[in-house]
């Protein structure tokens, strides 16, 4: 492989806060990292998509948050464990990013725009993403829909081919449907300069109506494509100046921990010792004579749904 399952998880959480940072928004960024970190909690203690639980977790964490009548595109940041967990399975992907995605916005160009991200990362993770092919390959696991976001998606893909420019795609794409535009500007970014986390970003920003999400969603996307590795490092320690505005959950260290819990519960085998205690106490699993919690499984036999 490329790069580690582990840096590909990591890069994409990391990816999508880095890309929300840079887009400067003010609309509580924290927030909807804050509950994705969440649900990579609830999927390393249950194993599985337990939809009961994560919402118990963010309702603990943000008891006044409110959810319930049409939140933003940037809901999808939140489904993110899901792509990462699911991403070997086109068939749960689907069905699991659904589900996840409709707790917050029950949008149906928000619920496409879940899918059409969610499967740009399983293909990222699977490295079998390719320029040429990806976006006829993501209308077609967005399936029938009434909305035009498959429309925008494949004048992109036009565009791409054509070897269209940032100013050329921003005019073609300007009378589309808002957040049709956001998703598609977002993925014209990434697979314009695909090997390029930092100037993909710089460009998802660069157009002053751009939808803050468009930032983050471009994060997500390359950083599973180029990992952790390819995240500048001082872009990465952005994550230190940010933690004095956000929770104990939106820092470098915990988002790594995490990510690598999760391919841990995700391949199988996994010891949650170095993970948060909450995670211990919660979790449901043998431990030894020394108290230590731990769980394992014969290597790429055991996958835990």
């Amino acid at each position: 492989m490329r790069y580690s399952l582990e840096s590909r998880f990591r890069g994409t959480i990391i990816g999508a806060f880095l890309g929300d940072l840079a887009s400067g928004s003010k609309e509580q960024p924290k927030n909807w990292h804050e509950i994705a970190l969440l649900g990579v909690e609830s999927l390393i203690t249950t194993s599985q998509l337990n939809l009961d639980d994560w919402i118990c977790r963010q309702q603990v964490q943000f008891p006044h948050l409110d959810t319930s009548d049409g939140v933003s595109l940037k809901a999808i940041i939140a489904t993110l464990p899901v792509a990462l967990f699911y991403f070997d399975n086109t068939v749960k992907l689907r069905q699991n990013l659904s589900q996840a995605i409709a707790i917050w916005d029950r949008d149906l160009v928000v619920r496409d725009a879940t899918l059409a991200v969610g499967y740009a990362i399983a293909r990222s993770l699977t490295e079998k993403l390719d320029i040429k092919t990806l976006i006829p390959q993501t209308i077609d696991f967005i399936g029938e829909t009434p909305t035009v976001l498959p429309q925008a998606l494949l004048k992109v893909n036009n565009l791409l081919l054509q070897g269209a420019g940032l100013e050329r795609v921003q005019g073609a794409l300007s009378r589309e449907e808002k957040l049709s535009k956001a998703v598609a500007m977002a993925f014209y970014c990434f697979l314009s300069t695909l090997e390029d986390f930092r100037l993909s970003i710089l460009r998802a920003t660069d157009n002053s109506d751009a939808l803050s999400a468009t930032g983050a969603i471009t994060g997500a996307l390359s950083g599973a494509y180029n990992s952790l590795t390819g995240i500048p490092v001082s872009w990465q320690m952005k994550l230190s100046s940010a933690n004095s505005a956000t929770s104990r959950l939106s820092n470098r260290k915990q988002m790594i921990e995490l990510a690598d819990g999760l391919v841990a519960v995700w391949s199988g085998a996994y010891d949650l010792a170095p993970y948060p205690k909450d995670l211990q106490q919660e979790g449901h699993a043998m431990s030894d004579k020394q108290g230590t919690l731990c769980v394992s499984a014969a290597p790429r036999v055991i996958r835990l749904r």
